[in-house]
C-alpha cells in the first residue's frame, strides 16, 4: 500500500495522523458540470422550475456539502472551513450549467475533498431540482483543479 496514506503498514484503512504537520493556508478548486436539455436550462435561467431558485438553492446546498464533508467521507478531517465560493455557470455549449467551487482553510491538512463535495452536493441540488422536467441529465467532469498548501506544494490542473 505504499504511497496510500489512509491505510496503516498492514493494509487497514485508518486516519491519517496530521498532528505533527504544521498549520498553513489552504486552498482548492474544484470544478464539474451538469448536462441537460436545453429546454430545461431555459427553464433555470427564466426561473420557472417549480422548486424554485435552481441556481441559488444549489449555490447554498454546495456550500453545506463543503462544510459537512468530514460527515460524509469517513476518513476525511473535520475542517476549520475559512470561506466556500460556489459558481454555477449557465452554459448553452453543454447545454447545461458549469459548477465551480473554491474552499480555503489554515490548518494542517488540505480542503480538496470538501471543494470535491461542494461540487458534487451543488449538481446533485441541480439534479433534484430540475427532474420533474429533464431525467437524463448527466453529471460529469470533476477534478480538483487547483490545490496549494502544505507540504505538497502547489497543484494546477491542464
Amino acid at each position: 500500500m505504499a504511497g496510500l496514506t489512509h491505510f496503516d503498514e498492514t493494509g487497514q484503512a485508518h486516519m491519517v495522523d496530521v498532528s505533527g504537520k504544521p498549520v498553513t493556508a489552504r486552498v482548492a478548486t474544484a470544478e464539474g458540470w451538469i448536462k441537460m436539455a436545453q429546454e430545461t436550462l431555459d427553464i433555470i435561467q427564466e426561473g420557472r422550475a417549480d422548486k424554485g431558485d435552481v441556481l441559488g438553492v444549489a449555490r447554498l446546498a454546495g456550500i453545506m456539502g463543503a462544510k459537512r464533508t468530514s460527515d460524509l467521507i469517513p476518513l476525511c478531517h473535520p475542517l476549520p472551513i475559512t470561506r466556500v465560493a460556489v459558481d454555477l455557470t449557465p452554459d448553452d455549449s453543454l447545454p447545461g450549467i458549469r459548477i465551480s467551487a473554491t474552499v480555503k482553510t489554515s490548518g494542517q491538512t488540505g480542503v480538496e475533498m470538501e471543494a470535491l463535495t461542494a461540487v458534487n452536493t451543488a449538481a446533485l441540488t441541480v439534479y433534484d431540482m430540475a427532474k420533474a422536467v429533464d431525467r437524463a441529465m448527466e453529471i460529469g467532469g470533476i477534478r480538483v483543479t487547483l490545490k496549494d498548501g502544505g507540504k505538497s506544494g502547489r497543484y494546477e490542473a491542464e
